[in-house]
């Protein structure tokens, strides 16, 4: 299985990422198109083909040296295959490339599986925004993971 993070393009990824999204997340959470112009999107291609997507927020309001994952999606056919884990490793890896001392991300409270994902890779929750999503309503909880600079030895 050969597996690449590529950067989505614009104009041109613009239909295919609102179609994924239309795929993996229900009506009320899908981004509109405004949105996603002012993200970073990346595909995750298995063989070449698009099975997970990952967006951060270029226009973030959080601290300097904050990532704001703004979204992670596996396709329904390729989930429960590790590709979340996979792809929460590259944007750990992707964060700390970039020196980036922070990662934050927001997860419907009844999203069992992406709260115990992150959890797995050590993000904390650091509060809860009650009535965030809609359709149903329901809280958000906002997690995040500290990255702390890799100390050099002399």
């Amino acid at each position: 299985m050969n597996t690449e993070f590529r950067r989505a393009a614009f104009p041109a990824d613009l239909r295919a990422l609102q179609a994924f999204d239309k795929k993996v997340f229900p009506k009320s959470d899908v981004f509109p198109a405004k949105y996603w112009k002012q993200c970073e999107p990346y595909w995750l291609l298995i063989d070449g083909v698009k099975a997970g997507c990952c967006a951060f927020d270029k226009h973030t309001s959080h601290a300097k040296g904050t990532l704001y994952v703004t979204t992670t999606g596996i396709l329904p056919r390729f989930q429960r295959k590790g590709l979340g884990q996979l792809m929460k490793q590259w944007q750990i890896a992707y964060a700390r490339r970039h020196r980036f001392t922070r990662i934050v991300t927001t997860t419907r409270k009844s999203n069992a599986a992406m709260i115990a994902l992150n959890r797995k890779f050590h993000f904390k929750t650091v509060r809860t925004i009650p009535g965030y999503y809609a359709e149903p309503t329901e809280p958000a909880l906002v997690m995040e993971l500290l990255l702390p600079p890799k100390v050099k030895y002399a």
